[in-house]
């Protein structure tokens, strides 16, 4: 259980739900164990928020467990997002933890965002990737066709057909450098996506695909913080087991930062 949902279904007002699929990572495996990891490093984690003046364990938290995948990730997928489906259906705002980025594809498909805002190291728009449609390097391009506008901010990777598709008046994406200068700036409803590895992997190393010149922690928090009003979602991804905890620690923070703000709002 995440440290502090202690809620009951039918009273939760946020869901957390772990999504361990791991079969497309393309350098460093070990998504599978995120959702694990994220839970159990927030043990150490204080309950009261000072930004807030409230406790997590008064915020309606729910821990749904984690939902296995099957072979076919198609049918996990739409298994999956049928389940945050009845989350949302229910009052309850769903928290995913990867698992690898695909999982987002889910998330949004069940929520139907207005607006797709990715904290990620990389544009993940290619059409495919060694002809894997399904595979998380495509996760933003399956996120635009449920909303109407991408917002990538840290991204610093991708092939060149990639960012020749970044330049559509559908997608906007904010370098590193000006990320802590953003301010929301979209209208409607957002789905908020955490890849790990937006984090410079200084930061954060457990995670598959690595890329430095990446954000700060204090930066993602700003960024979690700000979009949470606005978000009818949230996921955080990509965090694997291949460090001493610091990836799925900023996980779990940034986690618990979106349900504080969120809640406050």
């Amino acid at each position: 259980m995440f440290p502090g949902a202690v809620a009951n279904r039918s009273e939760a007002d946020y869901a957390v739900v772990g999504a361990p699929l791991d079969v497309s990572t393309t350098f460093q495996p070990g998504t599978r164990f995120g959702p694990r990891r994220v839970r159990h490093l927030a043990n150490s984690f204080e309950d009261y928020d000072q930004h807030t003046g409230s406790h997590f364990t008064d915020l309606a938290v729910y821990d749904h467990g984690n939902i296995a995948p099957t072979d076919d990730t198609a049918e996990y997928l739409d298994f999956l997002g049928g389940a945050l489906s009845d989350f949302t259906a229910g009052g309850a705002v769903p928290l995913l933890v990867g698992g690898e980025h695909t999982v987002t594809v889910a998330g949004v498909r069940a929520l139907d965002p207005d607006v797709f805002v990715c904290l990620d190291a990389h544009l993940d728009l290619r059409e495919s990737y060694a002809g894997n449609e399904l595979s998380h390097a495509t996760v933003t391009r399956h996120a635009l066709d449920v909303a109407d506008r991408a917002i990538i901010l840290g991204a610093r990777a991708g092939c060149e057909a990639e960012w020749a598709r970044a330049e559509g008046a559908d997608v906007t994406v904010v370098p590193p450098a000006d990320v802590p200068s953003w301010d929301p700036d979209f209208v409607g409803d957002a789905y908020l996506s955490v890849d790990i590895d937006a984090a410079d992997p200084g930061f954060a190393p457990g995670t598959g695909t690595k890329e430095p010149f990446g954000l700060e922690p204090s930066t993602m928090h700003d960024v979690v913080r700000s979009v949470a009003p606005h978000s009818v979602g949230f996921d955080v991804v990509e965090v694997n087991d291949r460090d001493d905890g610091q990836a799925a620690t900023l996980a779990a923070k940034l986690l618990r930062a979106f349900v504080y703000a969120c809640a406050d709002a």
